[in-house]
């Protein structure tokens, strides 16, 4: 009787994993799948046993799911409280409405820095009544090395605003909004500056909007044939710290402020006076890091991390030892995988589903205070960031929270998933190697999530 009893609960606690195991196999048997690798893990952390497993161990392109694993990272070393700052300083003195001297800006990497945060340095400037500033502004971006992109990210990205070019010093994710009125042939930028030039190419072709990134210029052209319709996008600008220079001294000189020198690039020799200082915190930053999948925030929370453990300047390839430090802290071998950037925009990275659920799971179990910020910076279905409108009207919808990815041929989302049970569950799907757009292997990548959320 005891042997019956014990076969009878066997058979009743493996029926759970193995409904949910057919359901998905369903999924996957989809024609997208006989051409398109898959790997996928999924763990109830309510109950820790393991729902599903395909090729967890594969090493795949993670896309923006490398934003899991810095993140994380940046969650556990550098913590919620974690200053991003830009401060100011100068040299000389001021005499009557007069700063006989020169500025100083600092970078610390703050991703997120934009126009209005400018004014912290208008306005302390504008305290001391000073109208005039005779010497030059500097940018001191010693915070960094001086590598501009990320190993691996491909040349023929450039200009897109999903391949900004890094620097210390960081304005409006280091790209110009351009915006144009075909009927009207009305032009405006988002700054409006003098940074760039603007050139309009009239031509029988269908119109866009480009910069001459192949002559490294600054310069926007808008090419094309006038058609009555409204364009807008966004393009990265070579050189940002000189950008952040520039529109400073164009809002100065809009506030009576006038610089006469000249805007250069300058470490401070440490006889200079501080003045003021703009801090962002880490878990700020995180939020548009993982909701808007944004690629700066990413690396600048890489080059943070490099920073914290190794000093100035900071690098890619030292971020990149921390990130490995979680990765043997959270009990797994970083050889095991290869990590070269922060936000997944290069293609020689490659990990595995396992790996985010291990971090994912890490997270739960040993660091929940961590966990529910990490938890809230990722997408929320069918409600805001890169999962706005996925899942809608389903299960699904508000319960999945979780990083999405996307690279040519390759999608990926991870993240939790609270079931109609109310139990979390860690999961991470990636899929590889398709041609075409995303948006089949997104639907597939959705019914899987459906199906978790039905759990009962």
């Amino acid at each position: 009787m005891k042997k019956i009893f014990f076969f009878l609960t066997i058979l009743i606690v493996s029926a759970y994993p193995q409904s949910i195991k057919s359901k998905i196999d369903n999924v996957l048997k989809d024609k997208f799948f006989e051409s398109c690798l898959v790997s996928i893990q999924v763990e109830d952390l309510t109950t820790n046993k393991t729902l599903y497993q395909k090729n967890e161990t594969i090493l795949l392109r993670p896309a923006s799911n490398m934003k899991v694993i810095t993140s994380a990272a940046g969650l556990l070393y550098l913590g919620p409280d974690y200053d991003f700052k830009t401060d100011l300083y100068y040299d000389g003195y001021v005499s009557n409405d007069t700063l006989v001297g020169n500025i100083f800006i600092v970078g610390g990497c703050d991703p997120d820095f934009v126009t209005k945060d400018l004014y912290t340095f208008v306005d302390a400037i504008k305290s001391l009544n000073i109208s005039v500033i005779t010497g030059n502004i500097y940018g001191d971006v010693s915070f960094k090395d001086s590598l501009y992109w990320g190993k691996g990210w491909m040349w023929d990205d450039d200009p897109s605003s999903d391949a900004p070019y890094l620097s210390a010093l960081n304005l409006n994710d280091n790209c110009v909004e351009v915006n144009y009125d075909s009927k009207e042939k009305l032009i405006t930028t988002n700054p409006k500056s003098k940074y760039i030039d603007i050139k309009r190419i009239e031509t029988e072709e269908e119109l866009f909007i480009d910069r001459n990134w192949l002559e490294r210029k600054n310069e926007i052209k808008i090419v094309g044939k006038d058609d009555n319709k409204i364009y807008s996008t966004k393009v990265n600008v070579l050189n940002p710290e000189l950008f952040f220079l520039k529109v400073l001294s164009e809002v100065l000189d809009s506030n009576w402020v006038k610089v006469l020198g000249n805007l250069e690039t300058k470490h401070l020799n440490g006889t200079e006076i501080f003045f003021t200082s703009f801090s962002r915190k880490y878990s700020d930053v995180i939020v548009n890091l993982n909701k808007e999948s944004d690629n700066l925030s990413a690396e600048m929370t890489l080059l943070a991390l490099s920073e914290m453990f190794y000093g100035k300047p900071a690098n890619a390839k030292n971020g990149i030892k921390v990130l490995e430090k979680m990765i043997e802290q959270i009990g797994l071998d970083p050889k095991d995988y290869r990590l070269v950037d922060g936000s997944g925009v290069s293609h020689y990275n490659v990990v595995s589903t396992n790996l985010f659920v291990s971090i994912l799971k890490y997270f739960y179990n040993e660091k929940p205070e961590l966990y529910r910020i990490l938890y809230d910076s990722f997408p929320i279905a069918g409600v805001d960031g890169t999962l706005e409108y996925r899942m809608k009207k389903t299960l699904a919808e508000n319960n999945v929270h979780a990083k999405t990815g996307t690279l040519t041929g390759v999608s990926t989302l991870s993240g939790y998933l609270t079931t109609i049970k109310n139990h979390t569950i860690a999961f991470s799907i990636m899929m590889q190697n398709y041609v075409g757009s995303s948006t089949k292997a997104k639907e597939l990548q959705d019914e899987i999530c459906k199906v978790l959320s039905e759990i009962k």
